[in-house]
């Protein structure tokens, strides 16, 4: 049986190149992928690439209306990489990007979402960006952020952690969520 429908939001961080990586890893896992990024987030991505991987169009902007969904309704989402910016405004409630009205409407249909910031060191260690993840886990959203996580670098320098970023890691989060929500409610999800 297929996990469901996974997607991925990609925000504007270099770091985004590699989302290939974790669409063949969910892929691997059984998931269907969709990818949609930032407007900022599509300018590190292959979209024609990532289109034929996931037989999806790469979204980036909400639709006109009238329009038909291209894409299949989410079982679960992960953020990655998620900007300071995204963070910042998922936790305010701010839709000013398809990222984050998927995000936003995720909370309200209850989609178990995880999230993996990306930044340097410098824009971390903003209080406001702390005030957004605490408020974003008493949401009940999977928050991988730390230096146990993935190490940040100054700015300028995170290419060096690239090949760390925990794309394994993410899906892993899902999967120990669905084996809980499955335990207390059989064929919940």
């Amino acid at each position: 049986m297929s996990p469901g429908v996974l997607y991925v939001l990609v925000c504007g961080s270099p770091i985004a190149r590699d989302v290939g990586l974790l669409v063949e890893l969910a892929q691997r896992d059984g998931w269907e992928v969709c990818v949609i990024t930032t407007p900022d987030g599509r300018k590190f991505v292959d979209t024609a690439a990532l289109h034929a991987q996931t037989g999806h169009p790469v979204r980036s902007y909400y639709k006109n209306p009238g329009d038909e969904d291209l894409l299949p309704p989410a079982d679960a989402m992960i953020v990655a990489p998620a900007t300071v910016n995204t963070v910042n405004k998922w936790a305010a409630g701010i839709t000013d990007t398809l990222v984050l009205g998927l995000l936003v409407e995720g909370y309200g249909f209850n989609t178990p979402t995880v999230v993996v910031p990306y930044t340097n060191k410098v824009m971390a260690l903003h209080p406001a960006f702390h005030e957004s993840l605490a408020k974003l886990r008493t949401w009940g959203v999977h928050v991988l952020h730390g230096d146990d996580v993935v190490r940040l670098g100054m700015p300028g320098q995170n290419d060096r952690f690239r090949k760390q970023f925990p794309w394994r890691r993410a899906l892993q989060v899902l999967q120990t969520h669905f084996e809980t929500v499955d335990r207390v409610e059989p064929g919940a999800r």
